[in-house]
């Protein structure tokens, strides 16, 4: 099963701390901001990788990350200041989930294309190589209809808060309240 159980709650748990399942969501009242942008081009170069193995593209998906290298990877430390600041000390493993359910959603859609499948995605790595520079990538991935796993309505991330900081404020809202 390519999608665990304990992701499948993760997903469940997650949608209902402000996540949702329409892709479109994001978008929509946020407008373009970094949060966003690094969602959008983690969801392409994780859609290339699954083309890359799935269509035996790896060289193609390599000269991709060369390419982008320096965007990429200012990308991903915004998704790790991102995932921070949503999940305190449990970032890297809820990162980790992401970027695996990205990639499970993914496969599924390919898996549901068959054959046609390496037809319709191989073509993306000609429209990528065609780009300029990582601010070219950004609008390419921002107009591309990429599968999310879930669709974060922030934009930017909560802020963790500590177990303390909650206990405090209880205790002085129990405070005022008998005040």
């Amino acid at each position: 099963m390519p999608f665990p159980l304990r992701r499948g709650l993760a997903v469940l748990a997650a949608s209902c701390l402000g996540l949702s399942a329409a892709p479109a969501a994001f978008a929509a009242g946020c407008g373009s901001n970094s949060a966003h942008e690094a969602f959008d081009v983690q969801g392409l170069k994780s859609e290339l990788m699954v083309t890359a193995l799935s269509c035996s593209a790896q060289d193609r998906y390599n000269a991709f990350v060369e390419k982008f290298r320096p965007k990429l990877l200012s990308e991903d430390a915004e998704l790790n200041g991102y995932f921070r600041s949503a999940y305190g000390r449990n970032a890297q493993r809820e990162h980790d989930d992401y970027i695996t359910q990205l990639a499970n959603v993914q496969s599924e859609g390919g898996l549901r294309a068959g054959t046609i499948f390496c037809m319709q995605r191989v073509a993306m790595f000609d429209e990528v190589n065609a780009l300029e520079d990582g601010a070219d990538l950004s609008h390419y991935a921002e107009a591309k209809d990429i599968v999310q796993p879930a669709s974060f309505e922030t934009c930017a991330a909560p802020v963790a808060e500590s177990r303390q900081g909650v206990v405090r404020r209880r205790v002085i809202a129990h405070h005022r309240t008998r005040a």
